[in-house]
């Protein structure tokens, strides 16, 4: 484990010593700054020798495509007292509110002095409608605020309670400690990580996002259903999240990579950078630890996003000049001079001592569900700052970053050469295509088949199959031909709705809302049309997929777009055999495949038992032993080429639609999490080859 250190919030009222930060620590020097960087913060200052003051509150830098989410600040006084105030400032919905959060607000009015004169009655008869028309207006506008007030104050600033003048506790917002952990002090680096660890980290972050996902998705629909304009499922997602304590990485402030999270992983909102730990700001382009929190007073940035906020930056990949923070307006123009305090010096400050700072780019995309897609990008080191002046002709600070040789190739860089891949493959990567659509137009999209290795192009030789073959019993045997009357489309509570247990299994979007033992989506008996809500599967391919050829898996599946969680990706296709066909077929040493040995992984899909602990998993409508098997050995489809993996990306649900015959559904496969572009689709097989880790009929 490295070394790290603390630091303090300007927000917050220092000491009188300690407000001398920011004009000292350009004169550190190299002996102490050694002696810093190779300290770990582990506690926080020796307590305050003087009364506090309070300082202008900074500007976070703010990105420009983000929307404004509410954020309580702190306002300590007096170090001794015990009371403290919370401003809100943003007029958002408050996503974040807590109801047990709150005391009533107290009507109790007292006077100050039965013998008062005529000017002093007259002076606490106006400050009494003051306080009450103040206290009444921030409940109006802030139903999760309270206001109380002392029974022998009038005053509206709130004092120290072991003052002795005649100046009383007035009118204060207060609020009880929040339930769930506060961000820690501590700045610790995670190094040496075994394999176990790895996997561990990964699984836990994987799992993580699953739930946030799919909260995510399930919170959208119930605000939809109540009629909200602008649904924010990924506010409600976290909050509900933090409340239980599933934020990761809330014990301690890790610099530098943060175990389980891979460079290229993309993210499509904010809040769920702050639930993995990866950037603990909601709107603020710099995250730092505080000067307040560091037992050195000096602040330590730990993470930058790059999206192009300020109009001096300039991103070339490896090489970043970045613009601290400050100075700009609500329309995101420069019309001040940037100060060397909070982020900015937080920056200024890691480049002194050498710590790194995780990267995150924020990037235009069309087809995210937020417009923009988040992708890490590993680590930088801050090598030079300096003041100049900006294209708007104020002063701003500007940082030269430099990413750390030895790391994997960057999201972002994958991102816009997936891009090229799909409109110019061949301008792109003019040698080893084998064919640009092996499905020969049988799918919606292009399947490309790639190989750079070797000679082999074993794909060509197989029969292209778009859905799965079944015999012609399976469309006799249990068909009732009845379905939904729904002529404009289905919704909750039509005939199919019942057939899934009450609800539709997909939001409008085409998300699986849950996993289920099998999903009943409309048929040909039904009259909404194909592009019902409830027809997710029978639409096809959505994303433009990729046959390549590997050295660690044999043949394997990737992607050239970034697949949501949740989104369908494609069916798994082939010929059916009952199991009396299946045994013969096997004795010709012919491979098969079997659906019930395919781990049940879509129970794992919309899992909230951590979130409501009476949660449990659907059970309807339940689906019998699967009994028969899949020939893939001359007709197959993209799928069949997908690797096998104990920690899969892909999660297979059952479906039907064309018939009714629960013994024979369709394979259909969905994404478990937001999967980058040129990332290898993985499945849970259940069975696996010792020597190739997938499916010998695959390889």
């Amino acid at each position: 484990m490295g070394s790290l250190l603390q630091l303090q919030d300007l927000n917050l009222a220092p000491s009188p010593f300690s407000s001398l930060t920011s004009t000292s620590t350009s004169t550190t020097t190299p002996a102490a700054a050694s002696t810093s960087s190779n300290t770990i913060a582990t506690s926080l200052s020796a307590k305050e020798t003087a009364k506090a003051f309070l300082v202008p509150k900074l500007e976070p830098k703010l990105e420009p495509f983000d929307v404004e989410t509410p954020i309580y600040h702190h306002q300590p006084q007096d170090p001794g007292s015990s009371t403290h105030a919370f401003l809100l400032t943003s007029s958002a919905p408050n996503y974040f509110s807590n109801s047990q959060l709150t005391t009533p607000l107290s009507q109790s009015i007292s006077s100050e002095d039965d013998n008062a004169n005529d000017h002093y009655s007259e002076y606490n008869r106006i400050s009494e409608h003051f306080r009450t028309a103040f206290a009444k207006r921030l409940q109006d506008q802030y139903g999760d605020i309270s206001v109380v007030s002392d029974p022998d104050s009038r005053a509206i600033v709130p004092h120290n309670e072991d003052d002795n003048s005649n100046t009383a506790l007035s009118t204060v917002v207060v609020s009880r400690r929040p339930k769930y952990p506060q961000r820690s002090s501590e700045l610790v680096r995670v190094t040496d990580l075994g394999i176990e660890d790895q996997r561990y980290f990964r699984d836990l972050v994987r799992r993580t996002r699953m739930v946030y996902d799919s909260l995510r998705i399930l919170s959208i629909l119930e605000e939809k259903r109540r009629g909200e304009r602008r649904a924010r499922g990924d506010l409600r997602a976290a909050s509900a999240m933090r409340d239980c304590g599933l934020w990761l990485n809330r014990d301690k402030r890790i610099v530098g990579s943060i175990p389980g999270v891979q460079i290229g992983d993309v993210f499509f909102f904010r809040m769920e950078l702050l639930v993995m730990g990866l950037h603990g700001q909601a709107q603020a382009g710099i995250d730092y630890l505080p000067a307040s929190q560091s037992s050195n007073r000096e602040p330590i940035a730990t993470s930058i996003i790059v999206s192009g906020g300020y109009e001096d930056d300039e991103d070339a990949g490896d090489v970043i000049i970045y613009t601290g923070h400050g100075g700009q307006d609500k329309l995101n123009r420069q019309c001040e001079h940037q100060k060397l305090e909070g982020g900015n010096l937080a920056l200024e400050r890691s480049m002194r001592h050498g710590i790194e700072v995780r990267v995150i780019r924020g990037i235009k995309h069309e087809g995210s569900v937020s417009s923009k897609v988040y992708v890490y990008d590993g680590l930088y080191k801050i090598h030079e700052c300096w003041f100049d002046v900006g294209k708007s002709g104020f002063g701003v600070y500007k940082y030269r970053l430099l990413r750390i040789d030895g790391q994997p190739e960057m999201g972002s860089s994958i991102l816009k050469f997936s891009e090229s891949l799909r409109t110019k493959p061949l301008t792109v990567r003019p040698r080893g295509y084998l064919s640009l659509d092996v499905s020969n137009k049988k799918e919606n999209m292009p399947v490309f088949l790639f190989n750079d290795i070797d000679n082999d192009h074993d794909p060509l030789c197989y029969q292209y199959l778009e859905r799965t073959v079944f015999p012609v019993f399976v469309f006799t045997n249990g068909s009732n031909g009845t379905g939904c009357d729904c002529v404009s489309g289905c919704s909750d509570g039509c005939f199919c709705a019942m057939k899934n247990g009450g609800e539709l299994a997909y939001d409008e979007n085409g998300f699986l809302l849950r996993g289920k033992p099998v999903v009943f989506e409309c048929g040909v008996s039904c009259r909404c049309p194909p592009a019902c809500r409830n027809r997710v599967t029978q639409r096809g391919l959505r994303n433009r997929l990729e046959v390549f050829r590997s050295r660690e898996t044999g043949w394997g599946v990737r992607s050239l777009d970034v697949i949501h969680a949740g989104a369908f990706i494609c069916e798994y296709a082939g010929v059916v055999l009952t199991r009396e066909q299946a045994q013969i077929f096997s004795m010709n040493g012919g491979g098969l495949v079997y659906p019930n040995r395919f781990s049940a992984k879509w129970a794992e899909w919309g899992d909230l038992s951590q979130i409501y602990p009476n949660y449990t998993r659907p059970s309807y409508p339940e689906l019998p032993p699967l009994d028969f098997a899949m020939d893939v050995s001359k007709m197959r489809n993209v799928a069949c080429y997908m690797s096998h993996s104990s920690a899969p990306n892909v999660l297979v649900q059952f479906v039907l639609y064309d018939h009714n015959n629960l013994m024979y559904p369709h394979i259909m496969l969905f994404a478990m999490e937001n999967i980058p572009p040129l990332r290898e689709l993985s499945l849970d097989y259940g069975v696996a080859d010792d020597w190739t880790g997938k499916l010998a009929i695959c390889n």
